[in-house]
């Protein structure tokens, strides 16, 4: 069973988020794959993360624009194996996956201001817990991500 983790944005937008995280995936020498709702989003966080300021460098790829195999982190909209060998899924948007088992770690970012965001969150909370998965909470403080469950 994978080990999920739910992130509860409540500080910084997913855009500032997110890159500090596949940071410290990267630094441990993990692969990580990135599964979001739409084309139009995944486009949006290809181009923010070529220009993110912190971490500075984080070399990744999409269908259209790279090769899975030589990418360490891996944008997708598609439910599928990771192709480019990832061992840490993230979840944004409310996405979910019938392949949970096929990563280590899962990562599912969601909006604490969306009322409609917590409440879906909840209820992949609800599922995970379910499956047997090993569940923690993390909400962001003014130190950084806390861990609350």
């Amino acid at each position: 069973m994978a080990e999920y983790g739910f992130y509860h944005l409540t500080r910084t937008p997913l855009e500032q988020a997110l890159p500090k995280l596949l940071g410290r995936v990267l630094a441990g020498g993990g692969r990580a794959m990135v599964r979001l709702a739409s084309q139009e989003r995944l486009e949006a966080l290809d181009a923010s993360l070529w220009t993110c300021p912190d971490p500075d460098w984080l070399p990744h790829g999409t269908p259209r624009s790279g090769h899975a195999d030589l990418q360490p982190i891996w944008l997708t909209t598609e439910d599928g194996a990771a192709p480019n060998g990832a061992r840490f899924l993230f979840l944004l948007e409310g996405t979910t996956s019938a392949r949970l088992d096929a990563f280590d770690r899962v990562l599912d970012l969601f909006d604490g201001g969306d009322d409609v965001a917590v409440a879906a969150a909840r209820g992949r909370w609800k599922a995970a817990k379910a499956e047997g998965h090993a569940l923690a909470y993390w909400q962001q403080g003014p130190r950084g991500w806390e861990k609350k469950a």
